[in-house]
């Protein structure tokens, strides 16, 4: 499998969910038992001979890749979800917003301090939600070995908010 077989499969759905975006639809990937073990197969690679205890999964199509991802190489997933959403105790971070502001919250036992963390989500845009997740992580005391992304739109500078991290992205959209 090839990230440009891949991109190929990723729909554009123009002004969803508002007039003047873009949506890039992954279904047709997550359809698709070749394209979904390729993505897979190719985000785990880099790992496979590393220690990795943990895979925190972003709200919510990061759940879908994370879970595959931590199957293949052995360790469990956590959770980084919207406020509100996780039913026990939790440490809780506000970011901004293009316009306004979001809370994404963890429980606070999600990984152990030290833990060899890998964080998951289907697309990076701004980074700012990734970026609270990556601060969220280093509170508990977790370390962070890289973050994995499906898609990043590389004119929103998302990338710019995760400087110091080791950030991938399969497939780079610059427009």
């Amino acid at each position: 499998m090839t990230v440009q077989e891949i991109r190929a499969a990723i729909r554009d759905i123009h002004d969803f969910p508002k007039p003047g975006i873009v949506f890039k639809d992954i279904s047709p990937i997550l359809q698709s038992g070749e394209l979904f073990a390729g993505v897979i197969d190719l985000i785990a690679a880099p790992y496979e001979d590393k220690t990795v205890d943990s895979i925190v999964v972003i709200d919510a199509r990061g759940f879908i890749f994370g879970s595959a991802l931590a199957y293949k190489l052995g360790c469990g997933i956590s959770l980084v979800r919207k406020q509100g959403k996780l039913p026990w105790k939790t440490h809780e971070i506000s970011y901004d917003l293009e316009y306004g502001s979001a809370t994404v919250e963890m429980h606070v036992d999600a990984i152990k301090p030290g833990d060899q963390v890998m964080v998951v989500d289907d697309l990076l845009a701004t980074g700012g939600t990734a970026r609270a997740g990556a601060d969220l992580i280093e509170k508990i005391g977790g370390h962070i070995i890289g973050l994995e992304f499906v898609i990043e739109l590389s004119f929103l500078n998302g990338r710019e908010k995760l400087d110091g991290y080791t950030v991938n992205s399969l497939i780079e959209i610059e427009d």
